[in-house]
């Protein structure tokens, strides 16, 4: 046994818990609501399809690029203290969006709301890491973790629904406000402090050139679908991103205290699912994105049925992450996760049949089968991330997994979206042509389109002309949205070919150190001894640290 698992439980672990579980609800809490609510909130502020992707963006970039730096302030200066400030924040961005009259200060709330959630998801895994130091204990209470988040995104559509039937849009952000003030003032006088027992500081140089890499990239692929990729702006945009993040890794592998380690990639466990945590939140978000849209604007559904068929997606990852999390030290994680994305990558592809008047029954059972494939990705995902470092690197580990994962989820919207919308305008001429409007009106038509959005073209009063439009607008984007749905089941399969090759144990070749070091990588895979789920180190068959990771000690 070694030092961490002799180590006697930190007091008050159960609030610690608790805590974390919360902080971690109302991070998530945002993502569905509003993604569910995108149709209404272009409704009520007139807002083109490129502001509606920023109205997401908004919350996931600052996750993306400050969620690393959040880490690192909470090892030195207390975790309990950045646990506090983000709360905070998920409360002062809820009201400033609840508030909100325009959708420029939506973008302000949305922010501030992601800039707390960038505190939050690093630190309250950091906590449950200090205060559950045995490793098979850590494992259920990371995945009571993961958990949360599923119980947090199923939630939302409904929540949002029930909201909408009753009052206006802007309430679905009412909820963070009394969670946050509840959480802050318990935290306050029960939750234990804790911070790094090595000495870190703030890497500068790393966290602004990740913070305009991640930035300057989504801008230039949101404004490239507006606008075009070819338009001054959206090249600038995407050259000043692909040199900072070249910059970035330069930094990173000089420094001395390095905001994310270059060697933790030394790791194929980490690195694959890394991997695996963008491509399944873009895919994620950006398909709820998507879907959203096409029940607004296609099939014209309340806020509240639509949420009723999202629900099907993150209700039954929720369901299906219970007994994954059970499994993960029985199954090993490269079997799950590779299984998951396979499924998921089937369930996208089979949408693709989607038509306007696709019944409930059609969408059910693919959307459920959508959810299965998460639910088997998200907890072992996460476990393995952590597992496969030593174990002071596990809270930059599991900082730079969540990192990983809502840069995705800032990608989703933005690729999608300009997928989406390049792929329909570029088809509506040709749909209004077969519908029968004059080219005139067509003309016009796809003027606003390109010009207001894709949801501005319902609101015109072409006279007779009106329904074959419609018509015709649904047909083109019912092609853009099957591009993005085979766009992402591509890259959940590319996804899970990086899982079954990187996360694959090799075989002992023989003598007691080749099987020391074999168990060692089945334990980074999630398969060996129990306590793999949550931070056990690799070592080489001498007893040392994993070679790629030595420079990290």
């Amino acid at each position: 046994m070694n030092s961490a698992t002799k180590r006697r439980p930190e007091p008050g672990r159960g609030v610690t818990l608790v805590m974390a579980c919360l902080g971690v609800f109302v991070a998530y809490l945002p993502v569905t609501t509003v993604s569910v609510s995108l149709p209404a909130i272009q409704r009520e502020l007139g807002a083109s399809t490129s502001q509606l992707a920023w109205v997401s963006d908004a919350f996931v970039l600052p996750m993306a690029a400050l969620i690393l730096t959040t880490g690192v302030w909470g090892d030195v200066h207390g975790r309990k203290r950045v646990f506090q400030a983000g709360m905070a924040f998920c409360g002062l961005g809820a009201a400033v969006s609840l508030a909100s009259d325009s959708v420029e200060s939506l973008w302000v709330g949305q922010a501030f709301s992601g800039l707390g959630a960038a505190a939050l998801l690093p630190t309250t895994l950091a906590l449950i890491g200090h205060a559950v130091p045995d490793h098979r204990e850590r494992g259920k209470f990371i995945g009571m973790w993961a958990m949360s988040m599923l119980t947090s995104l199923a939630l939302g559509p409904l929540i949002a629904g029930v909201l909408q039937e009753h009052v206006a849009v802007r309430w679905i952000f009412l909820l963070p406000i009394p969670v946050s003030l509840i959480v802050l003032v318990v935290a306050a006088f029960l939750l234990p402090d804790s911070r790094a027992p090595h000495g870190r500081r703030l890497d500068w140089p790393g966290q602004i050139t990740a913070a305009v890499a991640v930035t300057a990239i989504v801008y230039g692929v949101i404004e490239g679908g507006a606008d075009g990729f070819g338009t001054p702006q959206v090249v600038t945009a995407l050259v000043l991103g692909a040199v900072s993040a070249v910059a970035f890794v330069v930094v990173e592998s000089r420094s001395s205290s390095p905001m994310l380690d270059l060697a933790l990639f030394r790791s194929p466990a980490f690195a694959a699912t890394s991997v695996v945590a963008m491509v399944s939140f873009l895919g994620m978000i950006g398909f709820f994105f998507a879907l959203s849209l096409y029940f607004g604007l296609v099939q014209h559904l309340s806020t509240l049925e639509a949420g009723l068929r999202l629900v099907l997606v993150s209700g039954t990852s929720l369901v299906v992450g219970i007994p994954v999390g059970r499994l993960m030290h029985r199954v090993s994680s490269r079997v799950m996760i590779t299984t998951g994305l396979v499924v998921m990558a089937s369930a996208l592809f089979t949408l693709t049949g989607i038509e306007a008047d696709t019944s409930y029954g059609f969408l059910s059972w693919r959307l459920v089968l959508l959810g299965v494939g998460m639910g088997a990705v998200l907890t072992p995902m996460t476990a393995s991330a952590v597992s496969a470092v030593p174990h002071h690197l596990a809270g930059m580990a599991a900082a730079g997994n969540n990192a990983f994962r809502q840069v995705g989820g800032a990608l989703g919207p933005a690729v999608l979206g300009a997928l989406l919308t390049t792929r329909a305008l570029g088809a509506l001429p040709d749909h209004l042509a077969e519908a029968g409007v004059p080219a005139e009106t067509g003309g016009r038509v796809v003027d606003v389109a390109r010009e207001q959005g894709l949801g501005a073209v319902a609101g015109l009063d072409l006279g007779a002309s009106t329904g074959p439009a419609l018509t015709a607008l649904s047909g083109s984007f019912l092609d853009g949205l099957r591009l993005c749905l085979i766009v992402s089941g591509s890259l959940a399969l590319l996804a899970a070919l990086a899982c079954a090759f990187l996360l694959r144990p090799a075989a002992p070749t023989g003598g007691p150190a080749a099987t020391v070091a074999a168990s060692n990588r089945r334990t980074a895979d999630g398969a060996g001894a129990p306590g793999a789920a949550a931070g056990a180190a690799p070592v080489s068959a001498d007893g040392e640290p994993s070679p790629g990771l030595q420079r990290a000690r």
